[in-house]
């Protein structure tokens, strides 16, 4: 299981899950755009590198899911994939696979307006990663 929705009063957000910080910070991109798009069918895609910091795990991801929910909201792209190029203590660098949305091909699913730091947590959890992330809807 890569994540699960979180119930939140007039909000929502995802618990998310990696077997390391790497995977967490993808697997955190991705769920944020299953909530929002349905994606349908790959189309044509362009990558791009998305390199963010902050300044401790917590910091970084919501930073880090604010840029790629800038490419939603301020570019209509949909995130098709993630590969984390380098992450160290609180710098990442991924390229990402984008496609332009379509309306008649992409039903949006929810309107995220915001990733927020109301109860971020993000970091090492024994032998895993996990994250909670809450957005303003």
């Amino acid at each position: 299981m890569r994540y699960k929705i979180i119930d939140h009063t007039a909000d929502f957000g995802i618990h998310v899950f990696g077997e390391n910080e790497k995977a967490l910070f993808e697997h955190a991109g991705l769920a944020m755009f299953e909530l929002i798009v349905d994606a349908g069918r790959p189309g044509e895609c362009r990558q791009q590198v998305v390199a963010v910091q902050g300044s401790d795990w917590p910091d970084l991801m919501v930073n880090w899911l604010r840029e790629l929910l800038y490419l939603w909201t301020g570019e209509e792209n949909i995130l098709r994939s993630i590969a984390v190029a380098e992450l160290t203590p609180y710098r990442i660098s991924a390229r990402v696979d984008l496609e332009p949305f379509q309306a008649k091909q992409h039903p949006v699913l929810n309107e995220i307006k915001a990733v927020t730091y109301h109860q971020i947590q993000a970091g090492p959890e024994g032998d895993h990663w996990e994250a909670k992330i809450i957005f303003d809807v």
